[in-house]
């Protein structure tokens, strides 16, 4: 799908605030507000839009430790690979995760309460899984640019 002018101002908008309301959102794009509901409906159907939510402040809701794991496989067969990213799936405390080229095979961030949280994470969770040869923990001290949105 091609994105124009329109739908590029929609997304923004819809970055900004998922919780607009169509007619504000469709005067904000100069467009009728049927014509707007449309066009969002035909980016949410391309999968564009992939989903509504809220952003949280980690602080503020108690996970005052964040983490840079990077994360090194001994064995990469398909069952090790899948046991693994299944695993990782079902852990609360991995926000994001990503396969990577480099010395790491994968990159998470962690969210937990404290050190003591982590390091409960690290010996009850990581480190017990088979697929595991090591981990490498960069502690984040500060966010310098944090955007969740496409820029258009």
């Amino acid at each position: 799908m091609h994105l124009d002018r329109r739908d590029q101002t929609l997304l923004k908008h819809l970055q900004a605030d998922s919780r607009i309301s169509n007619a504000d959102l469709a005067e904000a794009a100069g467009m009728s507000p049927s014509a707007c509901w449309r066009r969002v409906k035909a980016l949410e159907e391309a999968g564009i839009i992939d989903r509504y939510g809220a952003i949280l402040n980690p602080k503020a809701a108690g996970l005052q430790f964040q983490a840079i794991v990077h994360v090194q496989l001994a064995r990469h067969s398909e069952d090790d690979l899948t046991a693994f990213i299944r695993a990782i799936e079902t852990r609360r405390e991995v926000v994001e995760c990503y396969a990577t080229t480099g010395q790491s095979d994968y990159q998470m961030r962690v969210l937990c309460a404290d050190l003591d949280t982590y390091n409960a994470f690290l010996e009850t969770f990581l480190f017990r899984l088979p697929a595991v040869a090591s981990a490498q923990t960069n502690l984040v001290l500060r966010e310098i640019k944090k955007n969740t949105g496409i820029a258009f």
